[in-house]
């Protein structure tokens, strides 16, 4: 009998290739949510080859990303943003870096498990050293990154309220998604990102592209040795989940003497629920975390365990409708 739970745990390696490959491809670009189109029809469009296009789609329609009509498919609505290029929330590219990096990494388990993580990682570079060991991976990582952050970033900035800050820093904020967003939402508002110095030609991209001349700027440096620059407010976005407690809290710390009396750090990242069983997509990434960096996710109250350990003294859970959230940390003045 077939069991919709255990299905996904042991199908799911085919339908992330699957949808990798419709992506890849122009599959799934020549579907639509609004006409229904045979697997020829797309794969005429796609100009890919019609037998192996309808056994994509076949899964597709299995996995309820695309709905079967007769012969026909449809895309699913909701998913258009995520699945179709030219939409701010496409996951392509980050789909794209699950399969040709994180994939071939996942056999390090099997190390970690007999060895410990430590121990099996002995002679690894550093996580970072890795991902921006060339132009093409440091561009790959970022790209991915802005398609994971961009969209909900301009949730994330309302919930923040950040129309009383003038100078946002940006700690690790790489090609400037949640920079766009909160200049954008507030206008009197300077941002500068701090990230190491590969990162500058693509935030200055960034800058350029969206006319933010004179407002988003960017410091290089190196956060374990460097100080971070002043301002009244600090965001990590998805950083501390990069790195262990006490890691994060020496990081929240220079935060703190950076923030000044009054101001306040922001932290966006995903978040277990309270009894640490979901959601899956957490779960999958903290996996992740422990695979390709020296971190972990965690739950808000353990965010808030860090923060009161850097000296905030007051602290905040702010939920969004989607996968990532925001805890504010506030120093007294």
């Amino acid at each position: 009998m077939s069991d919709p739970v255990l299905d996904s745990a042991v199908y799911g390696l085919f339908s992330t290739h699957v949808l990798h490959l419709a992506d890849k491809y122009g599959v799934l670009d020549a579907l639509s949510a609004e006409q229904p189109r045979s697997a020829a029809d797309v794969a005429a469009r796609a100009g890919a080859d019609a037998e192996t296009v309808d056994r994509l789609l076949t899964v597709l329609a299995a996995v309820g990303v695309l709905t079967r009509e007769a012969t026909s498919y449809r895309m699913v609505a909701a998913y258009v943003p995520y699945l179709q290029n030219g939409h701010p929330q496409h996951l392509g590219t980050f789909l794209t870096y699950l399969v040709e990096s994180t994939a071939e990494k996942i056999g390090k388990l099997d190390e970690y498990l007999v060895k410990g993580k430590a121990a099996a990682d002995a002679e690894a570079p550093a996580p970072f050293e890795a991902i921006y060991r060339d132009e093409a991976s440091t561009g790959q990582f970022l790209t991915a990154m802005w398609q994971l952050t961009y969209s909900v970033s301009e949730e994330l900035v309302r919930l923040a309220d950040l129309s009383g800050a003038r100078h946002l820093v940006d700690v690790g904020g790489a090609s400037g998604a949640f920079a766009v967003q909160a200049l954008s939402a507030n206008p009197g508002l300077v941002v500068t990102v701090f990230d190491l110095p590969e990162v500058e030609p693509h935030l200055l991209a960034t800058r350029d592209r969206h006319g933010l001349e004179g407002r988003l700027r960017f410091a290089g440096g190196d956060f374990f040795r460097d100080p971070l620059p002043q301002g009244d407010c600090l965001h990590f976005g998805y950083i501390l989940s990069d790195w262990d407690d006490d890691t994060c809290v020496a990081l929240l710390r220079k935060a703190y003497e950076a923030c000044g009396a009054g101001g306040r750090v922001l932290i966006s990242d995903r978040l277990f629920d309270d009894a640490h069983t979901g959601p899956l997509s957490t779960a999958v990434m903290n996996l992740s975390m422990h695979i390709e960096t020296q971190g972990r996710h965690r739950s808000g109250d353990e965010f808030g365990r860090l923060l009161t350990a850097a000296g905030f003294t007051h602290r905040d859970i702010r939920r969004s409708t989607q996968d990532k959230h925001l805890i504010v940390g506030e120093r007294t003045r």
